[in-house]
């Protein structure tokens, strides 16, 4: 297959609520995404960088200046390509997975779609729906907090997720857990808020009997998370550490993870976020599929890869209304607490015209 060229474009979408963790608020989701073209069809990738390098240290600008100096004209100049040859024909560059799994996911898509097959068929999937969790931000009160877990729980979401930070972590896990009880499956994220220091803290939240307690120290501290986990008993899961199958297999080497966060732009695409679940799975270590607030063409991809046999936690892939009053694809809708994984051609979904551009700011056509 070879490229006819490539499509960028810059979305801004409003959220339905601001979003706050422990690096900042959200308000509106900004994206870039990518649109390959093919003598065959087309394809749509996500790359899931936000507006500033909060999250990791990839953001949007960055993401499409390397997209349009760097990588698709690399691909451009291939000649044939196919998506399991992306990473070999970019790992000349160093680092922006996301902006590479953003390229490689519409590659794939518009590969799927040749060939009438869909995403979950290609990765392996084995089930025809998947069970959601949703993820809660920082609220400004104990009582709001309450009462936006109970509005999710009421619409049948079967796993709560806490943002966390110093200062608002004990006490309102304490609330929820008083307020709805011990069955409410229930976790908690720190993204990278916390020391080794904070081990007392941390083992605060033991007695509560969390599914897990998602990256509480820095992404490169390793080994302070092996040592953390000897001395609280919630299961530690690490996400912003695990950029990749090999640091997957050396945090569970090391003992610095019980559980794995699968994020695919953090782990440069769906084909290496396929292999990271695989060791994972090869060491009985469990995985979930987190979040980046995607709009339906993340959130079907992410869907398809939960359906995955070794994705036995139920992820952050929300319905579309958690993020967005209208999302630019069909929206995808919770039915009794689960997603269906779509089984059309490609990533089953499509952006539709009018919904995508009334949300474009930019875009640009870039060809050989």
């Amino acid at each position: 297959m070879k490229l006819s060229g490539v499509e960028l474009r810059r979305v801004r979408m409003p959220l339905v609520a601001p979003f706050r963790t422990s690096f900042g608020t959200q308000s509106e989701r900004e994206l870039l995404l990518v649109r390959a073209v093919t003598p065959n069809g087309e394809g749509w990738g996500e790359c899931v960088t936000m507006a500033g390098p909060l999250y990791s240290s990839e953001y949007n600008d960055g993401a499409e200046h390397v997209l349009v100096n760097h990588l698709i004209p690399a691909l451009l100049h291939a000649g044939d390509v196919t998506a399991n040859k992306v990473a070999t024909h970019l790992a000349k560059f160093k680092g922006h997975r996301m902006a590479k799994g953003a390229l490689e996911m519409a590659v794939l898509d518009a590969e799927l779609r040749a060939h009438d097959r869909s995403f979950a068929a290609e990765l392996g999937s084995t089930r025809d729906r998947v069970p959601c969790g949703v993820s809660v931000g920082i609220m400004d009160s104990v009582p709001q907090l309450l009462d936006v877990v109970a509005g999710y729980l009421d619409e049948g979401y079967v796993r709560i997720k806490l943002k966390i930070e110093p200062g608002w972590d004990v006490e309102p896990v304490r609330a929820v857990r008083e307020r709805f009880g011990d069955d409410v499956l229930l976790q908690v994220d720190a993204n990278t808020a916390y020391t080794l220091g904070d081990a007392p803290l941390l083992a605060r939240l033991d007695p509560f009997e969390l599914l897990l307690i998602e990256q509480p120290l820095e992404e490169e501290d390793v080994l302070g998370h092996a040592e953390l986990a000897r001395r609280i008993r919630t299961p530690i899961c690490l996400d912003e550490t695990i950029v990749s199958a090999r640091a997957a297999a050396d945090a569970i080497k090391l003992g610095a993870c019980q559980i794995v966060n699968i994020k695919p732009g953090r782990v440069g695409g769906y084909l290496e976020a396929r292999r990271v679940h695989d060791v994972c799975a090869a060491h009985g270590v469990p995985v979930w599929c987190g979040g980046m607030i995607e709009t339906g063409l993340g959130r079907a991809a992410n869907v398809a890869l939960a359906s995955l046999p070794g994705f036995t936690l139920p992820g952050d892939t929300s319905a579309s209304d958690r993020f967005y009053r209208t999302d630019i694809t069909e929206p995808f809708v919770l039915e009794a607490g689960h997603l269906p994984v779509p089984s059309g051609p490609g990533l089953g979904v499509t952006p539709i015209p009018g919904l995508l551009e009334e949300v474009t700011t930019a875009k640009a056509w870039i060809a050989s």
